[in-house]
């Protein structure tokens, strides 16, 4: 299995260029790694402490432990690496990481240079990152490595007859801090003992939220005291029910603010012109008066946490294509969340629909029907608010556990 996997891996470097030429994410994805090996050249014996997060998501659990680092161990060098261009995008300019950059194609070639190149005291990777040559490398250098928020289940290769490589891989990791009981036992159940339940270190990310100054100006303007309905991170499939809705049974009294995964100009202008009710954008707000306006079309990224903070209800997209974003952010406001019915590997997600505080919807008539219910029931969602304020709350201190035990590897 080894041999198909680095054979893949060969190919996979062959074609992708290839394939690169007809589509621009593969595109950014093949030639962001070719300046990988020239950025980490600059950390070269240098004390270095490596962060591998898949991408944004993965990146906000690696964030707490980088603030803490930093704080506690500021003579080291901090490197951030992607797999996916949304993810290193968005955070190329990280303040807190010295060098940002995109992980190479898993060969054993490219994982040699790239160890040995930035030679970490400590590498930490996030949630569900396992790359069979680089963990070995590291393994090899003897180089300190860390799973942080964790999630493992018994569909991955690890637990089948034939994934004996990817377990051997496993061998790399000094310690496992995993989310849940689960995944505790599915590692326990093939020989590895050195594993912590902590939680989600995204659990002390968003808890900072409530700290700091939320408030926009032309988002208050804009909401006017008026109920509102926050939808981030948004698909087509997702904007479908909400334009529907929005056309269909919103009332004057009610307004809306889109904030879409897809803020290209021909995506936003399809959007807008969907909806009858009075729209504006982000992009187009200047000398207006927002109050006047029913629905917000947020086409620029970055602000959406704080958006949130303006929602009477929040929806989360994604949930309809098995990729659901960010529900933590809106919970910690003290909202409801709405999401699609996709989100089975989301472990938060399947905690709070189970007690109540995120809604499920597969349909129109589901989303429909909840939103109404919410607008017109406040008591009922109050109450749903505070469960998913208290369920924040109830998840914190994973940062804590970790950094304690790095505090005799670093």
């Amino acid at each position: 299995m080894k041999f198909l996997y680095d054979l893949l891996i060969f190919k996979a470097s062959i074609l992708l260029p290839i394939i690169g030429l007809f589509n621009k994410k593969i595109k950014l994805f093949v030639t962001g790694r070719k300046e990988t090996f020239s950025k980490v050249a600059k950390l070269k014996n240098a004390k270095t402490i490596w962060f591998h997060a898949a991408s944004l998501g993965e990146f906000e659990q690696a964030r707490p432990i980088i603030e803490e680092v930093k704080v506690k161990h500021p003579t080291y060098k901090i490197l951030v690496t992607f797999f996916s261009p949304s993810g290193y995008d968005i955070r190329k300019k990280y303040h807190l990481a010295d060098v940002v950059c995109y992980l190479p194609l898993d060969s054993k070639k490219n994982a040699k240079k790239f160890v040995e190149i930035v030679h970490p005291a400590l590498a930490v990777f996030i949630k569900y990152e396992f790359w069979p040559n680089i963990l070995n490398t590291l393994k090899s250098k003897e180089v300190p490595t860390i799973l942080v928020s964790g999630i493992l289940r018994d569909k991955q290769l690890f637990f089948k007859g034939y994934g004996g490589f990817m377990r051997q891989s496993l061998k790399a990791f000094h310690h496992f801090f995993v989310q849940d009981l689960n995944s505790k036992k599915l590692l326990n159940s093939i020989n590895f003992k050195n594993v912590t339940v902590s939680g989600d270190t995204r659990f002390d990310r968003v808890s900072k939220i409530l700290e700091q100054d939320n408030s926009l100006d032309f988002i208050n303007q804009f909401k006017d005291n008026k109920y509102t309905v926050v939808a981030g991170s948004t698909w087509q499939e997702d904007e479908t029910l909400l334009v529907n809705y929005i056309n269909n049974n919103a009332t004057d009294d009610e307004k809306f603010i889109i904030a879409p995964h897809n803020i290209k100009a021909t995506a936003i202008l399809e959007l807008q012109k969907s909806i009858i009710k009075k729209t504006v954008l982000f992009s187009a707000k200047a000398d207006k008066n927002l109050s006047e306006y029913s629905v917000f079309i947020i086409d620029t990224i970055g602000i959406l946490t704080k958006i949130y903070a303006a929602a009477d209800v929040a929806y989360v997209g994604g949930g309809l294509k098995t990729g659901l974003h960010n529900i933590l952010e809106p919970a910690t406001f003290g909202i409801p969340v709405v999401i699609g019915n996709k989100y089975d590997k989301f472990k938060e997600a399947v905690d709070l629909v189970k007690i109540g505080g995120c809604i499920c919807i597969k349909n129109q008539q589901e989303f429909t029907e909840n939103l109404i219910n919410l607008k017109e029931d406040e008591n009922f969602r109050k109450l749903t608010g505070v469960i998913n304020k208290r369920y924040i709350k109830d998840n914190f201190g994973a940062t804590k556990l970790i950094m304690n035990y790095l505090k005799e590897k670093v």
